[in-house]
């Protein structure tokens, strides 16, 4: 059997003959139930994602060259675009939470829609364009760290916020980021393994694709290392390893092959505790200082969810108590419970620990909330010495621990979590 008839499961690691094609196909992992849709899948809808693109793209500009929102209070106005708010920030002194903002609401979400138009446009036409490979690894590394989708929740959530304290004008960039949000949902749901199909299909039309044989028994294997096949989490390939080569690389993108992450517990562990150090002074230090009538007044995270919740906004505390507590506790206790059972090679309920680690990747970015709400309070509230907002190094550690749980969820590789689990084991849970 030829490794080109096969896919495997990028969570549990088990390997599967390639389904039929069918674009109403979908496709789940019968050990984790593990999303494969994108893996079969050999004709893209790339009519449709590049007009998604390109709109974003539009939208892109105009989200970023308008103001957001505006204020209105004791005669005097004040406005702010998404570079006002960066800017605020960079020249109060918070430059590496201004880089932040910028880099996840305008830098990676514009480079990513770039990326995207370079390849889809060429594929089109049937042409595969220069550095192929080298934009769709760099188009995957970009994918989870555009957060417009928060920023837009973070905007609702200053909205109201500013209610109390002036007049609020909705301006065309909030309608843009609306849009753009939903352009950019759309987008998402585009699997990048597909551009490798799409490309494989016009460098070789014949369907004739370089591979390597492998022995009969390889599918009577769990998982792909049982098996002595090696798949890329890049292109999704599955291919066997070679014994003795100490850098093997994959034969369509040239990522390097690896059959577990390397140093996955340990560098997820150290990630881990640094993030859960900072969530102490995340929490203690003020996130936003406010002058106010020659009045002072540090506000925390917790202090912001008494504000709502006092106001009688019930809801938007609840939403910024999950995004800004719950959800780093949440991280940071699930990712030390995986870190610990996968250094126990530990068989206790894989596919309830599976879920869990799926749970952290979706949840991640929705930490960042807080920051982007001290942001555009900070560019909308300079009034003078009627009422002025500055960042605090609260918001700094918090973004702090927002990044470092995310990277440390990249790190960590799921599949540790099946390797310890005997098949007897799986066989009995499904019979039951």
């Amino acid at each position: 059997m030829e490794s080109t008839h096969l896919i495997a499961c990028h969570e549990c690691d088990r390997v599967f003959r390639r389904p039929p094609l069918s674009d109403g196909l979908h496709v789940r992992c019968s050990r984790c139930a593990n999303d494969l849709s994108g893996a079969h899948h050999a004709r893209p809808t790339l009519d449709f994602t590049c007009a998604m693109a390109v709109a974003a793209v539009v939208t892109l500009v105009i989200a970023q060259c308008f103001p957001i929102i505006a204020l209105k209070a004791q005669g005097m106005a004040s406005q702010a675009t998404l570079l006002d708010a960066v800017s605020a920030l960079w020249a109060g002194q918070m430059r590496i939470v201004a880089a932040v903002v910028f880099f996840t609401t305008t830098l990676f979400p514009a480079m990513e829609l770039i990326a995207l138009l370079y390849v889809l446009l060429p594929l089109r036409a049937g042409a595969v364009p220069p550095g192929f490979r080298h934009v769709i690894r760099f188009l995957q590394w970009l994918r989870p760290w555009g957060m417009i989708e928060v920023f837009m929740l973070g905007v609702l959530v200053t909205t109201v916020k500013m209610v109390s304290l002036a007049r609020v004008i909705p301006g065309a960039g909030l309608f843009a980021f609306g849009a753009l949000t939903v352009l950019l949902a759309l987008v998402s749901r585009f699997n990048p393994h597909r551009l490798w199909h799409a490309c494989d299909e016009i460098e070789a039309p014949d369907g004739a694709t370089p591979s390597a044989e492998l022995r009969t028994d390889a599918l009577k294997a769990v998982s792909a290392k049982q098996a002595g096949l090696v798949v890329c989490h890049t292109c999704g390939s599955v291919q066997p390893l070679v014994s003795g080569e100490a850098h093997q690389r994959c034969h369509r993108c040239r990522t390097a092959l690896h059959e577990r992450r390397p140093a996955s517990i340990s560098r997820t562990a150290a990630l881990l505790l640094a993030a859960a150090l900072l969530y102490i002074p995340a929490n203690l230090l003020p996130v936003m200082h406010s002058t106010s009538l020659g009045r002072s007044e540090d506000d925390t995270i917790l202090s912001g969810v008494a504000y709502f919740w006092t106001s009688g906004d019930w809801g938007l505390a609840a939403v910024v108590f999950i995004a800004s507590v719950v959800v780093p506790m949440l991280k940071l206790a699930i990712l030390a419970l995986l870190v610990f059972a996968a250094h126990r090679r530990s068989t206790w309920r894989p596919h309830e620990r599976t879920r869990l680690y799926r749970l952290v990747e979706r949840i991640g970015r929705w930490s960042m909330l807080d920051v982007f709400v001290v942001a555009l309070t900070v560019a909308l509230v300079h009034f003078g010495s009627f009422a002025v907002i500055t960042a605090g190094p609260g918001a700094l550690a918090f973004g702090a621990v927002v990044i470092l749980t995310m990277i440390a969820s990249m790190q960590f590789d799921p599949r540790l979590i099946w390797d310890p689990v005997p098949d007897d084991a799986e066989s009995a849970r499904d019979d039951s």
